[in-house]
């Protein structure tokens, strides 16, 4: 029984490497966000500026380094690399929150009076795609992977906060960041990062809190 024990005994990632991360992860999207994606806007068309953003300088600022350091530390994470992409059936049941995000979406809609758009642009899409990718590799499978060793429930707390926090770049330089804080509107965000932590911990597959962000995404871009 000792045995059994020592083998689900993780060394957790240091605090230091976590630290200095997160330093200099937050730094360069705030600094991507007020000197780099003002030119990046300029481009021709709103799909090649998409594509540059989401699709290249994201994936070089989060996607690369996170799957460098998941790659490094696998065997410290809450859910080791060769893992997190096995997709189980059981998993299944967990894509029952789909029509659970369309329909809360729907009803807000509804609630202020307004009418489903049922309309969505090929940039909005490409952006789809990728944020869904690169934000949940980051926040589920290295952040959370490397804080859940140390506790579960403080690690899915932290990770909310932390996913709010990458907001604010773009919330300050768009001028809604006190309406987003005042009318409560951070709330949803912290409230589908517990969600896609609690799926990721409960079924170690990195991609159905992948699958169920980009639907997040999708279903607000085409109702609103």
């Amino acid at each position: 029984m000792d045995n059994n024990i020592e083998k689900t005994i993780k060394t957790p990632v240091p605090l230091s490497v976590l630290g200095i991360y997160c330093a200099c992860f937050y730094a360069a999207w705030t600094v991507y966000h007020f000197f780099i994606l003002r030119h990046i806007e300029l481009l021709p068309t709103d799909i090649v500026s998409a594509v540059v953003h989401d699709g290249i300088c994201k994936n070089l600022i989060w996607t690369l380094p996170a799957l460098l350091l998941i790659r490094k530390y696998s065997d410290s994470l809450a859910v080791e690399l060769r893992e997190m992409f096995r997709f189980k059936k059981e998993d299944a049941k967990y894509l029952l929150l789909l029509p659970v995000f369309a329909a809360y979406i729907l009803f807000g809609i509804f609630v202020h009076g307004g009418r489903p758009a049922m309309t969505i642009t090929i940039s909005q899409i490409v952006t789809v795609i990728f944020v869904g990718l690169t934000e949940e590799l980051v926040f589920r499978g290295w952040l959370l992977g490397a804080t859940a060793v140390r506790g579960e429930n403080a690690a899915i707390a932290i990770n909310a906060v932390m996913f709010l926090l990458i907001h604010f770049p773009r919330w300050i330089r768009e001028g809604v960041f006190v309406t987003n804080m005042v009318q409560l509107g951070f709330v949803s965000i912290i409230v589908l990062s517990v969600v896609f932590s609690m799926v990721y911990l409960k079924t170690k597959n990195i991609l159905l809190p992948i699958v169920l962000h980009m639907f997040w995404d999708f279903a607000v871009f085409y109702l609103y």
